[in-house]
């Protein structure tokens, strides 16, 4: 997890500045299962003299605001909870009565970590109040190597008292570390493997594709069958689904995504991919370029942001372009799917981009949904000069037919439809 300074660089003119320095709250990338991800974290909340506790709740339904239409995950770290910076009981009820269901429908788990007694006599308290379906959807964590299971350790933002707490608890366990938290040694790599490995891989064990398979055959999928629904990229899927189905890819097995019933696993195992990549499509070294678009007058941004993307390599930017072709096309079934740009920008941009270091902060996060929804919206503008219009289909001829990857052009089948997406190969659209 990360250990950096929760208040990063919150700008002063944040409506609740006041709260949002303390960095209590954040927001980062999904979870395993395509799933936003909500910090909370009471070890960062000051004295109740200095915090406004009324404030504090405006200011968590604010932030949720932009996220609850997502399903979404909360990992409350409770150590640091102490007598001085305890909320009120009347505040905790008021609290529970304000986050009315629209809150609570697309909450799908709360990891309550380091829980204590307090907890415990809490929960018994507001025992009437909670529904059954809500509490089961509470999970008690003793140990920070416990989240493993659920979330990427990567995505995590734990404050350095808790990581301290933490390694207190696990030295205390009788025989040290705690046996979850030694974790294997990686395997390497299948030579089929389409998660958790670069794209240069993938082209090398797939004929030289440009396109990573699984992209292609899920986003061909979601053309013919999820344009119009409702929500899509915004729901989670079934875990031993989505498991399945990357078990399928990463064996080089085919994958019928009509069998499953379901439009969200094609959606889910596309955000997955890209979020598994060793390396972030947009690539570490632009991230901070990427923050920066923020600093930049409206009228230049989408310039900006073009010129940005020229300094990608060429395989990331025309994967990065097949992406954004088909986001566009959503984007534009908006009325009957309520996916905008901006919408899909909440969606995708902490999958696209993430500093080298540690996870997106909730700081970060503004910048990097900015440039997102420009290069969704401004799709046609942004991707317009690198290739040409009528540009051909590309494919890498792998190393061990050239000492260095060289971009050729592949023949174009003479029944290419206007509506397909530069960049696929023939036989996945």
């Amino acid at each position: 997890g990360s250990t950096r300074d929760p208040t990063g660089n919150q700008d002063t003119s944040h409506p609740y500045y006041d709260v949002a320095r303390h960095g209590i709250l954040q927001v980062t990338g999904d979870d395993n299962y395509g799933r936003k991800l909500v910090i909370f974290s009471s070890c960062l909340m000051p004295p109740s003299h200095q915090l406004n506790h009324h404030h504090l709740l405006q200011y968590l339904m604010y932030t949720l605001d932009q996220y609850v239409e997502s399903d979404y995950t909360v990992v409350y770290f409770h150590h640091g909870l102490r007598s001085c910076n305890k909320p009120s009981l009347h505040w905790l009820r008021n609290a529970y009565r304000e986050f009315d269901r629209k809150y609570k429908k697309n909450l799908k788990a709360l990891y309550v970590v380091h829980p204590t007694n307090f907890i415990r006599i809490i929960w018994n308290i507001f025992q009437p109040l909670i529904s059954h379906k809500f509490g089961k959807k509470l999970t008690y964590v003793n140990y920070l190597s416990e989240l493993r299971d659920h979330l990427s350790w990567d995505q995590l933002i734990i404050p350095p008292d808790v990581l301290r707490h933490d390694e207190r608890l696990q030295a205390a366990q009788k025989g040290g570390l705690h046996p979850s938290s030694k974790t294997p040694p990686p395997r390497p790599p299948l030579p089929t493997q389409q998660f958790g490995v670069s794209l240069q891989y993938i082209a090398e064990k797939n004929q030289g594709v440009m396109i990573p398979p699984v992209m292609s055959q899920t986003v061909a999928y979601l053309k013919d069958n999820g344009l119009q629904t409702e929500g899509i990229f915004r729901r989670s899927a079934r875990v031993q689904l989505i498991k399945d189905v990357q078990k399928l890819y990463n064996q080089g097995k085919p994958v019928m995504f009509e069998q499953y019933g379901d439009i969200h696993v094609p959606a889910v195992i596309l955000k997955t991919f890209l979020r598994e990549l060793p390396e972030p499509l947009l690539t570490f070294p632009l991230y901070h370029q990427i923050q920066d678009v923020v600093r930049v007058e409206s009228s230049l941004r989408v310039t900006t942001c073009k010129h940005i993307l020229e300094r990608l390599p060429e395989h990331n930017y025309m994967v990065l372009k097949y992406l954004l072709c088909f986001l566009n096309m959503v984007s534009q079934q908006s009325i009957i799917n309520k996916m905008s740009p901006s919408n899909l920008a909440c969606v995708f941009g902490v999958n696209l981009s993430w500093p080298s270091q540690g996870s997106v902060s909730l700081t970060s996060l503004t910048p990097l949904n900015i440039f997102t929804e420009i290069l969704i919206e401004h799709y046609h503008t942004v991707f317009s000069s690198r290739c040409p219009q009528a540009e051909p289909r590309y494919h890498l001829i792998p190393p061990r037919y050239q000492p260095r990857y060289h971009l050729i052009p592949a023949p174009i089948p003479p029944d290419t439809s206007p509506g397909t997406i530069p960049g696929t190969s023939p036989d996945t659209t």
